[in-house]
């Protein structure tokens, strides 16, 4: 017993000071497309039936709870020692109502940790909107708005509004935007003006929460449909890739744009990979990164949750996010995008 104790002795003298004098608590803040997450009852006509009993892909309860499954043991896979009790924040498009995600939550892999739900119906005409999950041990909201898109000369225009949660995270003051921006339907260069158009409206909601209270963190995230080098992430939205260049409180900084330089992304087609899945900060997270000291949420890292139960595993589509259909065959898959996730860490006083 002696010698374990000088031996732990030695080993404190041994470590930095810094290591023994700074201790860090983590939290995740993720998100998720769930690819297609609806109920079976047709409610919404035409862009409904699809996904009903008697429709094409014959969406029934068997199906529906299994996908639900699905997605609940995903999001119980998210665990680090640090962050025993997975995320803090789950922002998740591809939702068609409260209902689901009341399900989602309810899931045996997710009901001790007692995620409350931040949602709105917006005027999509598929009925898909994005919502918000988050553990009220950690993040407790204090305010809820949404913006919708409107395109100029184009009225009968329809997408997701945009969620923004303002809430506490750490005894930080953190707003957090939720988007899925248009599709590239038509055309990646025909249909880029909608994308830039949903990147300059996030440009202006994080200038005005900025001048609001230019002492908050925000957080954007989102299915953009663009990667981090297109003109609606980049130019629009403002994203930079590195992080030296972001030293205003209203600079982006946006990790994902040197892992698709790698080849890492969040889904791919005919062999190319894409990272549409995206959660960029505003410098308010990056002033301590290089610092031993983290007084504030400080940014830590990102990772592509590329777990390999997430992955197809044979056929030309070996290594792709495994969905929950293919060409009209169920697949009890998971969903045809990979989740993101960043690790931000305050210093425990």
């Amino acid at each position: 017993m002696k010698k374990l104790i000088l031996l732990a002795l030695a080993v404190l003298w041994l470590m930095p000071a810094w290591a023994q004098e700074h201790r860090y608590n983590m939290y995740g803040v993720m998100f998720y497309n769930l690819e297609n997450l609806f109920d079976t009852i047709n409610n919404n006509g035409i862009y409904d039936r699809e996904f009903s009993p008697e429709g094409a892909r014959q969406w029934n309860h068997d199906k529906y709870w299994k996908k639900q499954h699905n997605m609940a043991y995903t999001i119980a896979q998210i665990t680090t020692k640090g962050t025993p009790d997975g995320p803090a924040i789950i922002g998740v498009s591809e939702i068609e109502n409260i209902t689901v995600l009341q399900d989602l939550v309810r899931q045996p892999e997710l009901k001790n940790r007692r995620y409350q739900i931040v949602h709105h119906d917006g005027p999509d005409r598929r009925g898909v909107d994005v919502g918000l999950l988050y553990n009220p041990r950690l993040f407790k909201v204090l305010n809820v708005t949404n913006q919708r898109l409107v395109i100029e000369g184009n009225p009968n225009f329809r997408t997701r509004d945009q969620l923004c949660v303002t809430g506490m995270l750490a005894g930080d003051k953190v707003s957090v935007l939720v988007n899925h921006w248009p599709s590239r339907l038509g055309g990646e260069e025909a249909s880029s003006y909608l994308r830039e158009a949903a990147g300059a409206m996030a440009r202006r909601t994080i200038d005005s929460l900025l001048r609001d209270d230019p002492n908050q963190g925000i957080i954007f995230m989102g299915d953009l449909n663009d990667d981090p080098q297109n003109k609606s992430c980049a130019i629009a939205l403002g994203g930079k890739r590195e992080l030296k260049d972001c030293s205003l409180p209203n600079d982006i900084y946006n990790p994902w744009w040197k892992l698709l330089d790698k080849g890492i992304g969040t889904l791919a087609y005919r062999g190319q990979w894409n990272l549409f899945d995206q959660i960029v900060m505003t410098q308010h997270f990056l002033q301590y990164y290089d610092s031993k000291e983290k007084p504030q949420l400080t940014f830590s890292r990102a990772e592509v949750l590329n777990r390999d139960f997430l992955k197809t595993v044979e056929g030309d589509r070996q290594g792709y996010p495994m969905r929950t259909y293919s060409g009209g065959v169920f697949l009890n898959g998971y969903s045809d995008h990979f989740p993101t996730i960043i690790y931000l860490v305050k210093e425990i006083k």
